[in-house]
């Protein structure tokens, strides 16, 4: 376990995505958040859905399995519902386009970016309704 964990969080840069987290928070009012995975086979949407449950995370999820080069974007209805199937397809082939290179720092930062540009425009940030619920760190399963 912990020697997966290690592998994983060499293909990413942690700080980087973590800032670009919270980058993306101070434009919007929505919540972002990555989860890696290590390599299993399986399902990669059921496996984020239910990383999505067990984070009890409301907002986008970028669920990421690097040793499969593959990715799920998940939100909830209520994001869903503000943005459209639009906004997803967006995110989706921002973090791609880096993908396909390897570049799963760039790719994750990419899409990080995409969503928080998107979301200010139907969840604007509101410092007054800002609780700082849930953290800036990258789940890593």
């Amino acid at each position: 376990m912990f020697l997966a964990r290690a592998r994983l969080l060499k293909k990413v840069d942690v700080e980087r995505v973590r800032q670009a987290i919270a980058a993306a928070e101070h434009q919007t009012s929505g919540r972002v958040r990555v989860s890696l995975a290590p390599f299993f086979w399986g399902d990669v949407r059921r496996a984020a859905e239910r990383a999505f449950t067990r984070l009890g995370h409301r907002g986008v999820l970028i669920f990421v399995v690097p040793a499969r080069r593959k990715f799920v974007v998940l939100g909830d209805e209520d994001i869903h519902a503000r943005v459209g199937q639009e906004f997803w397809d967006d995110v989706s082939a921002a973090i791609a386009e880096r993908f396909r290179a390897g570049d799963f720092t760039g790719g994750l930062i990419h899409g990080i970016e995409t969503a928080g540009r998107e979301l200010a425009a139907s969840l604007p940030y509101d410092a007054a309704a800002d609780t700082g619920e849930g953290p800036d760190e990258i789940d890593v399963g």
